[in-house]
């Protein structure tokens, strides 16, 4: 009996679970070590944000998803591991061993500049507690005459939670918003015609756009000149980080102490760990931190976790040169962002939502 240890619910062990439904070979035990039995879809984030949806529309229910699998769920966080003894670690003392392991636990928020803000500041990683906090402090500023938050982080993220924001804000007497974006302006990595389209947008709806480097201060952030915003709440896109217990698993890192993968996202050091997702660092190619490529990586993580255990030849991720993205730019409406391409509209939140919806129909099974 071989034992495959899951540590995460991320959009690649998703894939996993469902090729183990299909094809679950004989003499495997396998367990999905998770802090939730939900996924929250990162995608609908925004749109959740906004009152679009409601929590459920971008929840993964993983145990019927586990159940069909013949997976074991353990509700637990890991907080460490030991590759030379092949075991991970959970809070309450348990070290689970394993043949075979795949890391996709996900990244937390790189805050290391912002630790100063204290209790208003909401790191938008990981995913279940921005929600839990962000449900609590949207019900007290609905039901006000004012509010005031800053964004910092001036990716895709930070660009649409910030326009959630105004959204989820629009009842509100008088709402001040603000975007911290950096030195490297917005959306750095995008085409210009979409640094146009989101800027135009940021306009339209008011909210003031910072093109300078921040940090935190007691409640609050100061900007590069000198000034100091005193919000309400910060929230923080900025960029992510691995998990610090990463640092004694005795695994191969990058410079930044994610976990260093080859082409099969298999661990340069320790053949019996593979990795996906924001947690891993691919050394043969240049990859962008994206959940577009955890999910199209999952399918290619499932069929090699499987092919070692049959000894059968691993296939390589090859991430796309162009990925789309659609960033949520206001009230159902939506801007595309293809390599130097883009669009914007309502038609492409239609899109953007049917692509989401799909998403999590294509995970959702029912409780037996």
């Amino acid at each position: 009996m071989k034992r495959l240890i899951l540590a995460g619910g991320g959009h690649a062990h998703l894939a996993v679970l469902r090729q183990l439904a299909r094809q679950r070979p004989t003499g495997l035990s396998a367990v999905l070590v998770t802090p939730s039995a939900y996924q929250r879809y990162s995608g609908m984030l925004p749109g959740w944000m906004a009152g679009t949806y409601p929590l459920s529309a971008m929840s993964i229910d993983l145990r019927p998803l586990c159940a069909a699998a013949g997976v074991d769920l353990i509700e637990s966080t890991v907080v460490g591991m030991d590759a030379e003894r092949r075991c991970v670690g959970l809070p309450d003392g348990r070290h689970l061993d394993y043949d075979l392991l795949s890391l996709d636990t996900g990244s937390e928020t790189d805050c290391a500049w912002f630790e100063e803000v204290g209790p208003k500041l909401l790191p938008v990683k990981p995913l279940d507690g921005f929600v839990e906090r962000w449900s609590t402090w949207i019900a007290k500023a609905q039901g006000s005459q004012s509010a005031q938050a800053v964004v910092v982080g001036g990716g895709a993220a930070g660009f649409e939670l910030v326009m959630a924001a105004h959204e989820a804000l629009r009842g509100v007497g008088r709402a001040d918003l603000h975007l911290v974006v950096g030195a490297s302006g917005l959306l750095p990595e995008h085409g210009l015609d979409v640094r146009r389209r989101a800027t135009r947008c940021l306009q339209e709806a008011g909210i003031a756009v910072h093109t300078q480097r921040a940090v935190g201060i007691p409640g609050g952030v100061m900007l590069a000149d000198g000034r100091e915003l005193h919000p309400d709440i910060v929230l923080a896109a900025t960029g992510t980080r691995a998990p610090c217990w990463l640092k004694l698993a005795k695994l191969a890192l990058d410079e930044h102490g994610h976990v260093a993968v080859d082409a099969f996202h298999r661990s340069l050091s320790h053949p019996q760990v593979f990795a996906s997702g924001d947690i891993c660092a691919r050394m043969d190619v240049v990859m962008a931190r994206s959940g577009v490529h955890a999910v199209h990586a999952g399918p290619v993580l499932a069929h090699n976790l499987l092919a070692v255990l049959s000894d059968k030849p691993l296939r390589a991720y090859r991430p796309r040169k162009k990925s789309l993205y659609l960033l949520r730019s206001g009230e159902r409406h939506a801007i595309a962002s293809w390599g130097g391409l883009s669009a914007e509209g309502r038609w492409v939140w239609r899109w953007k939502d049917a692509i989401d919806r799909r998403f999590i129909a294509r995970h959702t099974l029912q409780a037996a």
